[in-house]
């Protein structure tokens, strides 16, 4: 079991293909506003029916606000070291920071050729890459050996610089990522990369135990650690009623992929998909999911409660997450346990709305036991809900202070009066689109995960809880209408593209909406942690 504690990231494998640059933009700039992390493209430069992956991934940076952009991955043999050093910083510089670069050895030799470059054997091929990524760390100025150096050199079998001066520099440390399945290859990543970008087909999900052991070997041997390696997978699926991997609905999808993060450590899920509805789906039903359940398991293994060794539930990793949670509540004074520490957040009263869609005054409550203590394992539940909704309370903070920026900006902006006022606004509208379809999509996701599985384990195991679970599943529902408002202010807002009288007028709209959010929201997250602190604690997560 091998999960290595890294943030979870989900990006978009896009086909390159001549005949579908329009629709591989509009692609982007869906995941961007869907709230995607990466934009990928494949690289096969003697391809006659692929667009120049580089010339492809700058007009993608240019149409979009906050997605990273990298090669899925460059071909080396045909983009000379220093030239691919120079067009990721460029990449980088031009999008504010958000270029990554994915490579590999080459293949397909004959084409390879046909184009001009240099037939490598694998013992050759593996060599330039590692002479590769000394010069483009180089020519960045971040090689870890010689960070900051002015002066370039660099001589190799394969590649050779002599006094090349750096630059220019990247705006931040670009990560590099090797597409790798071979022994030797695998070892170079554990030593040298920061990324392991496999595909499905080459590495299905049965083979990445040995092959991340063998990384991890490497990364150990250097001196880095296994957790130095970000673990990421090209991945290819369906959805459907169908058996096997990613051939089933959101859920199994989510299962699935939370599945291989819990076990086998993989990270970061790029999607191969040019289809915006499954594309969609996957950013607005997999990706929070897969979150969700993996912020529970981590938050429960983190508590110390021990494994099941088989299935229980259903759950998708194989473990009980209520294996430590089943002793019945001890009194206060035991040695066993302490009064509990977790103190739900208060609701200050405040609104920015004329009125509630409910009435708050109606809400249900059950008596809160006096004298109850729990173990820290207990202790650790209602606290990781708490910090689910800090987590929550920030980030609608966050979106409010986007749209307060938009106003200012639209404000002072006024009826644009230039090319560059117009695309500065609609860059805007597309940042704050992110932002908002991101939240909102967390949201949903938060709640689907209590409405399916914590609310029916409560209800099952405290059958007191039954008209407060009942309320806030109705709550869940309200809230639901109101992300509706928010999407449906959204699509108003980029449609008027954020500037001139239709701009103010739908920023008006989504400030309406974004207030009922934080007023019903902030409301409801406060009520379920009055009510659910101490029956999580005695029961735990279902």
């Amino acid at each position: 079991m091998a999960d290595y504690g890294h943030e979870l990231q989900f990006g978009v494998f896009a086909s390159p293909e001549v005949a579908r640059v329009h629709d591989t933009l509009e692609l982007a700039q869906l995941a961007d506003v869907l709230g995607l992390d990466l934009f990928t493209v494949q690289d096969h430069p003697y391809n006659a029916t692929h667009l120049d992956a580089s010339t492809l991934l700058t007009a993608v940076a240019a149409r979009t606000s906050t997605i990273r952009v990298a090669h899925n991955v460059a071909n080396l043999p045909l983009r000379p070291p220093v030239g691919l050093a120079k067009e990721i910083a460029t990449l980088d510089i031009v999008s504010g920071g958000r270029a990554e670069l994915g490579l590999g050895t080459g293949a397909f030799w004959d084409a390879i050729v046909a184009a001009g470059g240099e037939r490598r054997s694998p013992k050759e091929a593996v060599d330039a890459l590692v002479e590769a990524i000394g010069v483009i760390r180089g020519t960045w100025g971040q090689d870890p050996d010689r960070r900051g150096e002015r002066s370039v050199t660099r001589r190799g079998e394969h590649y050779t610089v002599s006094g090349l001066h750096a630059g220019p520099m990247p705006l931040h440390d670009v990560e590099i990522w090797l597409g790798a399945y071979k022994p030797r290859m695998l070892r170079v990543t554990g030593r040298l990369a920061d990324g392991w970008l496999p595909s499905m087909g080459y590495a299905d999900p049965a083979a990445l135990a040995e092959l991340n052991r063998v990384i991890d070997d490497a990364a150990v041997e250097a001196g880095r650690g296994p957790q130095a390696i970000r673990r990421m997978y090209n991945v290819f699926g369906r959805f459907g009623s169908g058996g096997g991997f990613l051939q089933g609905t959101a859920d199994d999808w989510a299962e699935q992929l939370a599945g291989l993060t819990l076990e086998q450590g993989m990270s970061t899920y790029v999607l191969g998909s040019d289809d915006p509805d499954t594309v969609r789906r996957f950013a607005d039903e997999v990706a929070p999911a897969v979150r969700e359940l993996v912020q529970v398991e981590r938050s429960r293994r983190a508590s110390g409660s021990p494994v099941d060794a088989g299935e229980t539930d259903g759950h998708p990793v194989g473990v009980d997450p209520d294996a430590a949670l089943r002793s019945p509540v001890v009194r206060a004074g035991s040695p066993e346990g302490a009064p509990l520490a977790v103190r739900p957040t208060p609701d200050d009263g405040r609104r920015l709305s004329p009125s509630l869609p409910w009435r708050e005054e109606d809400r249900p409550v059950t008596t809160k036991p006096d004298d109850a203590a729990y173990t820290p394992a207990q202790q650790a539940v209602p606290q990781h809900l708490v910090d689910v909704h800090d987590h929550l309370r920030s980030e609608l903070a966050q979106v409010r202070d986007v749209v307060d920026q938009v106003r200012r900006g639209l404000l002072s902006v006024g009826q644009a009066r230039s090319v560059i006022n117009t695309m500065t606004m609609r860059q805007n509208s597309w940042t704050l689109g992110a932002y908002c379809e991101s939240y909102c999509r967390i949201v949903t996701g938060h709640h689907t995960l209590e409405d399916r599985s914590i609310f029916p384990h409560l209800r099952r195991r405290q059958p007191s809880l039954t008209h407060v679970i009942d309320r806030l599943e109705q709550e869940h529902h309200v809230i639901a209408d109101v992300l509706e408002q928010v999407d449906e202010a959204l699509v108003a807002m980029v449609g008027s593209d954020g500037y001139g009288t239709a701009g103010r007028e739908a920023l008006d709209e989504l400030q309406r909406t974004v207030d009922l959010l934080t007023d019903t929201l902030l409301s409801h997250l406060a009520y379920e942690e009055r009510e659910l602190v101490h029956p999580l604690a005695q029961h735990g997560f279902g």
